[in-house]
């Protein structure tokens, strides 16, 4: 018990360091974590000196929860899967949250057929599914705890900028609502920047960063500027950035038009909370030095795009992640062939 809470004191040092130096690295979401789970692992092993029924209580709560958990979690992705689909349509990415629930019924349905049959191939296959599986949605829920920590950290109050970063338009031209909520937050936070007193007595900028689509009649940047303009945002205060076409574009050429007008300058990037936290990190690789902060999104939306910004992110790191979906897979392979 005393070794899993000093690895957790270990891990959470990790943690601490890692916020300190920079909040937008992943490692930060791994270290807590790890912290997380060795401090559960300690608390387990000192269950049998609770007090009597405690320990019943906390493991028949477990059994509930590693029994019925898989079951309802999986209801839930498929219900929100086909209501995205209604809503959003059948593209690739609006598909995600269907196919994480169907996914984990067809590992559950496969764990039942290889109980019932005996089958050591069919066990062999569970085991690794189960043990990728669980690489796997350990690195998500590192993701997503992370993720709602950094997205309540305090905005910064020197900000020289605010970029809102771009999506999609309707009919070419017009911002929908998911652009408009990024839009929206992003006047917010240039307003709380400009009420406080600043050194150099420049006001913030904002700037619309997004360029033009091959089906859009106007660059991104414009269609959110004219938005900003007819709801009484003075024009001075805006720049448009209108080449980027991804994320990675944003942050680069935003940061071009900041470092040529205030050189040094810092920034607040404002986009849809699912997408802040793989924005902080793409942020930090591009050498921006910006805070990012979300705006409100449709709850029926979240379950997708976040499944979708966590993969983004599994693959930056694919060396490492790849490379331990590769160990498993060859285990597994291994463990059948020695039969």
């Amino acid at each position: 018990m005393s070794y899993a809470f000093a690895v957790a004191t270990v891990f959470l040092l990790f943690f601490g360091l890692g916020v300190r130096r920079d909040r937008r690295r992943f490692g930060n979401a791994v270290h807590l974590g790890l912290a997380v789970t060795f401090l559960g692992i300690g608390l387990l092993a000192g269950i049998e000196d609770a007090p009597p029924g405690v320990a019943e209580t906390v493991m028949i709560c477990g059994l509930l929860v590693l029994g019925l958990g898989p079951v309802v979690l999986a209801g839930l992705l498929t219900a929100n899967g086909v209501k995205m689909v209604r809503k959003e349509g059948r593209r690739p990415a609006n598909l995600l949250a269907l196919l994480a629930g169907l996914g984990m019924f067809g590992v559950m349905v496969l764990a039942v057929a290889a109980a019932a049959t005996d089958s050591w191939a069919l066990q062999t296959l569970v085991v690794t599914l189960l043990l990728i599986l669980g690489y796997v949605s350990f690195l998500f829920v590192c993701f997503v705890g992370y993720a709602f920590l950094y997205g309540r950290m305090r905005i910064r109050r020197d900000a020289d900028y605010v970029v809102v970063l771009g999506s999609g338009l309707i009919g070419g031209r017009r911002v929908p609502p998911l652009l408009a909520s990024r839009l929206d937050r992003g006047r917010e936070v240039h307003e709380r920047l400009a009420a406080y007193e600043r050194r150099d007595g420049d006001a913030p900028v904002l700037i619309t960063s997004g360029g033009q689509g091959p089906d859009e009649e106007v660059p991104e940047s414009h269609a959110m500027a004219d938005y900003l303009v007819e709801r009484g945002f003075p024009s001075v205060a805006l720049v448009r950035e209108d080449r980027s076409r991804t994320t990675e574009e944003n942050m680069l050429f935003s940061k071009e038009l900041m470092e040529r007008e205030r050189p040094g300058s810092s920034c607040v990037i404002v986009t849809n909370n699912f997408h802040a936290f793989r924005a902080a990190i793409l942020a930090r690789r591009a050498g921006v030095n910006g805070q990012v902060v979300g705006s409100p999104t449709a709850a029926y939306f979240w379950p997708s795009a976040t499944i979708r910004e966590f993969a983004a992110v599994f693959l930056q790191y694919k060396v490492v992640n790849l490379g331990i979906l590769l160990t498993l897979i060859l285990l597994g392979v291994l463990v059948w062939a020695s039969r």
